[in-house]
């Protein structure tokens, strides 16, 4: 170890120090024979003055030059630049200019910094001086330098623009309610009556001709609107809608705000929940009865708010439960979220409910229905049942059930969509509201259809 270190020393030494050493020897020895002669020359006050002079001078024009550079370039891109257009407002419609545009600045960090605070960018384009044409203009946008020391770069740098001639027209306006959600669930819009139902639009011709319709957008989470009674919605706004349900942006509407008046009110309406069930139980089994949070079905309700239409018009909450392969215990507890039958349904006094099922042996008995109604025949075509014999209609379910159920509990029907003049066998189906019972039915009925 010792030889191979002092192997290293000796190579440093003859390969590096050995050879710096020599130069500052030979330095030293040259400022001594002619140390008489600078120290004259640097002794004169002129000399320095020039020497500085010189060195300055050349010390600008390399940094001037940009041969030297004392601080680096930076770029930085300054997004969402406002567009300004210039055109005749009054005549012209112009379509195909952007809202913003992005400027790439560079230059000093010092002056990108300063351009950002001072925050002065104005992008225009200018078209005071374009007419109506059916070909596209090629125009550049113009813009302001707030620090002359930078480059700026517009992207997009320049557009092709349509300018078209501005025509009006006369449009009707509806409504539209917005931000329903937001509306107190209890209350519901009862009437919505707008201070105009006519505005005039103004564009192109082929603008004016994708309206498909004017609305006046009505938001109902305005704070005041926290009880039923009438409110008037001031500057309530227009928009343009195609076809599509698109809003339309190059059109003009005046006014472009009008008022509302809004009429609320709440109503609400007890209504039953009705149970139904899909799957097979177990052989023998069938469902004696069901209780909705511990009360008999039938007598089970919730309060439901909405429009007084809808309301009025809901006849129960629908809700189906799974009951495959129950019935081999006594019960069976289910807990059910409840969903909206219609989204016009603002609230609903409970949104789960506990369903218990108690389950029974399954007993059966025989009716004998010939009351039955055609459905879904086409126009034109008149129906005619020649089954001379009444049907047989097996019912299942306990025997407290069953003891309730004549043929008159029984709506029985046949489904005669698609079918055409001529003799069909139809099946006979059973139209029942009661989860308790099931129905059976083993043969079908012959019905003659005919013209009318």
């Amino acid at each position: 170890m010792r030889k191979f270190f002092r192997a290293i020393y000796r190579l440093l030494d003859r390969c590096i120090v050995v050879p710096i050493s020599r130069v500052v020897y030979n330095i030293q020895n040259l400022l001594r024979k002619n140390g008489n002669f600078l120290d004259k020359i640097l002794n004169r006050p002129t000399f320095l003055i020039y020497l500085s002079l010189a060195l300055a001078v050349g010390l600008f024009f390399l940094i001037d030059s940009k041969v030297i550079t004392l601080v680096q370039n930076n770029a930085e891109v300054i997004t969402n630049v406002p567009v300004k257009v210039k055109y005749n407002e009054e005549a012209y419609v112009v379509e195909g200019v952007p809202d913003t545009v992005d400027i790439t600045i560079t230059g000093r960090k010092s002056d990108i910094y300063l351009s950002k605070q001072l925050g002065e960018y104005e992008v225009t384009l200018d078209l005071t001086e374009y007419t109506a044409s059916d070909a596209a203009y090629k125009v550049y946008f113009t813009y302001s330098k707030n620090i002359d020391n930078l480059n700026y770069k517009l992207d997009p740098s320049y557009v092709s623009v349509m300018i078209k001639n501005k025509v009006s027209s006369i449009a009707s306006v509806k409504y539209e309610l917005i931000n329903q959600d937001k509306l107190d669930s209890k209350l519901s819009v009862k009437k919505v009556s707008l201070s105009k139902t006519e505005v005039v639009v103004k564009g192109s011709e082929s603008a004016l001709d994708k309206i498909a319709s004017i609305k006046a957008l009505v938001d109902l989470s305005d704070s005041d609107l926290t009880s039923a009674g009438t409110y008037v919605i001031n500057n309530v706004k227009l928009v343009a809608y195609d076809n599509q349900g698109k809003l339309l942006n190059n059109i003009e509407i005046v006014p472009g705000t009008l008022d509302a008046t809004v009429e609320l009110d709440s109503y609400s309406a007890q209504v039953p929940i009705e149970i139904k069930t899909k799957g097979n139980l177990v052989p023998g089994k069938s469902i004696a009865s069901i209780l909705i949070n511990n009360k008999n079905s039938k007598e089970y309700t919730l309060t439901v708010y909405g429009s007084e239409e809808v309301v009025s018009n809901l006849k129960s909450i629908p809700v189906t439960i799974n009951v495959d392969g129950e019935g081999g215990d006594n019960t069976k507890t289910y807990t059910v979220n409840l969903s909206k039958p219609s989204s016009d349904v603002r609230y609903m006094s409970e949104s789960t409910i506990s369903v218990s099922l108690t389950f029974g042996d399954e007993d059966q008995k025989e009716l004998t229905i010939s009351d039955i109604t055609p459905r879904n025949l086409g126009s034109g075509l008149k129906p005619n049942i020649i089954t001379q014999s009444g049907i047989t209609v097996t019912a299942k379910g306990v025997t407290s059930v069953l003891e309730g159920i004549t043929a008159d509990n029984i709506n029985a029907y046949v489904d005669l969509t698609g079918m055409g003049v001529g003799d069909h066998d139809v099946e006979v189906k059973i139209e029942s509201n009661n989860p308790l019972v099931t129905y059976m039915v083993s043969s079908t009925i012959t019905v003659r259809i005919s013209k009318e």
